[in-house]
């Protein structure tokens, strides 16, 4: 790797301590990466491929390009390293043309290819990038620190209208997703297709959907990288800026921000418990649907409200709200008394939610069982066949992959006269270019930037995948493919 082989005498990081950017200034893993540049290979993935045209596979860049793309990456990381303690331009560019810092030869190697001033006016695009960046975002320092922001966003989901069935499904995917990113503590957390349409129990096409058309283009959530393979897709919550006023925080009067008639009040629901109910067959499309778990979660917030105010806190329009009070109240989750309505004392048992009964003298009817209602609405099952369906396929991607990861093809033999066999050596799409092959017969993965483990170099410059179940060692199987080679040779 282009950014890893300087190495730097420890007592160096103390002779530069210039300016308040200076490496006694820095955090020791910003310093060592001033100093020794991507030892670990951090800023390496993903730099050396691209997706290519269709968006789907992959491309590997030339050499050129991807340590270009990994020196930027850099670069970048440094940049946001400065700025976080108060650094400015001039810091960054003492930092990144010192000659003993690795961190910013890439910078350098702009500066004697095209110029200094091409380098500076780099350095000042970079600089601009990295402020706006530290100047929008919060540095999390702990995990205490992770949760606060995580239970901001949440207040803040609880408190935007979600209109319309697109919308409240779109909620149910956001919710899916903060609950991935809790218990990863912290807005960067991983998850696939199919666990988040669990999750949110809803289908694979309709999260896909929801995706590009809601959650996407509105800048809830950017994917940051593909999944492949075991692994599911990392994502990043990014919440747009607020287009409207929560409940913290009213309307201005003297900016006439007043509400409408039909959204009186803002709304205000409670996530969690909509979290624990969305993936229930109750609430499938053809159940109770999102409606409902809107309605049940802002009652659970708010108990004793009119229909005109669960038009406003739920953001249902009137008549899906009349409706699916309705329906709740056939299913004994909801009573009225007088003009308002309530959740039924044990509506959310089974959850960790019980609801104080209410002060009025009438005993409501009980709640029948989630799963009795997904069986009278016609719905049971769905969760199941839903998760069944996505473990089968999950099982033949893995399978598929495994026969790809090992390159294995049915063996062709040529019979002779004396019975005896001639193994065929049949082309194989695993041969690798030399610039990833590494002195002591390793494989160098230009997307990981390091060594491929469990993968090994040929003779005949080939890939051999050493796997527990291989009975042979990496000698005997080059051998073997040797021997095969030259057998083949002399027959012809």
């Amino acid at each position: 790797m282009p950014h890893s082989t300087h190495h730097t005498n420890p007592q160096q990081r103390h002779s530069h301590p210039s300016g308040p950017s200076g490496l006694s200034h820095l955090p020791s893993a910003a310093a060592d990466l001033v100093l020794l540049g991507d030892l670990t290979g951090r800023y390496a993935t993903g730099s050396y491929s691209r997706l290519a045209s269709d968006g789907r596979s992959l491309v590997l860049r030339t050499d050129r390009q991807g340590a270009a793309e990994h020196g930027h990456r850099i670069t970048a990381a440094i940049a946001c390293h400065v700025a976080r303690i108060g650094g400015t331009v001039d810091h960054l560019t003492q930092l990144l043309l010192h000659p003993d810092h690795e961190g910013g030869r890439h910078a350098r190697n702009i500066a004697l290819r095209s110029g200094q001033s091409r380098a500076l006016d780099y350095i000042r695009r970079v600089w601009a990038s990295a402020s706006e960046a530290v100047s929008t975002t919060r540095a999390l320092n702990s995990r205490h620190d992770a949760y606060e922001v995580l239970a901001a966003l949440r207040d803040r989901i609880e408190t935007t209208p979600w209109r319309g069935e697109r919308g409240r499904t779109a909620l149910r995917v956001l919710r899916a997703h903060l609950n991935f990113a809790e218990t990863a503590g912290g807005l960067l957390h991983h998850a696939s297709e199919r666990q988040t349409a669990e999750e949110a129990g809803i289908s694979r096409t309709t999260l896909r959907a929801v995706y590009e058309r809601v959650l996407k283009p509105q800048g809830w959530l950017r994917r940051l990288r593909v999944g492949h393979g075991r692994e599911g897709s990392t994502w990043y919550f990014n919440a747009p800026p607020s287009r409207f006023r929560t409940t913290q925080y009213p309307p201005d009067p003297a900016l006439e921000e007043w509400p409408t008639p039909e959204t009186a009040t803002t709304a205000d629901i409670d996530s969690t418990v909509l979290g624990h109910l969305m993936g229930h067959d109750a609430f499938a499309h053809h159940g109770l649907g999102s409606a409902a778990l809107v309605i049940i979660s802002a009652l659970c917030q708010r108990p004793h409200q009119t229909a005109a105010e669960l038009v406003g806190t739920s953001s249902v329009s009137r008549a899906t709200t009349y409706r699916t009070l309705r329906r709740l109240a056939e299913h004994g989750l909801v009573h009225r008394t007088g003009e308002t309505w309530a959740l039924t004392p044990h509506a959310l048992e089974g959850i960790g939610t019980r609801i104080a009964c209410p002060v009025t003298g009438i005993t409501p009817a009980p709640a029948q069982g989630w799963d009795a209602v997904a069986a009278r609405l016609g719905t049971s099952g769905g969760t199941a066949q839903r998760k069944a369906l996505h473990a089968a396929q999950r099982t033949a991607y893995r399978e598929a992959l495994d026969r790809l990861t090992e390159h294995r093809t049915k063996a062709v033999v040529i019979v002779r006269e004396d019975g005896s066999q001639l193994v065929v050596p049949a082309p194989r799409p695993d041969e690798i270019p030399p610039a990833w092959h590494t002195a002591d017969g390793r494989v160098f993965d230009p997307v990981t930037g390091r060594t491929a483990p469990g993968w090994r170099v040929a003779t005949d410059g080939r890939l051999i995948l050493i796997t527990p179940a291989d009975q042979r060692s990496y000698d005997e199987l080059a051998a073997a493919h040797a021997e095969a080679l030259s057998e083949w040779e002399s027959a012809a």
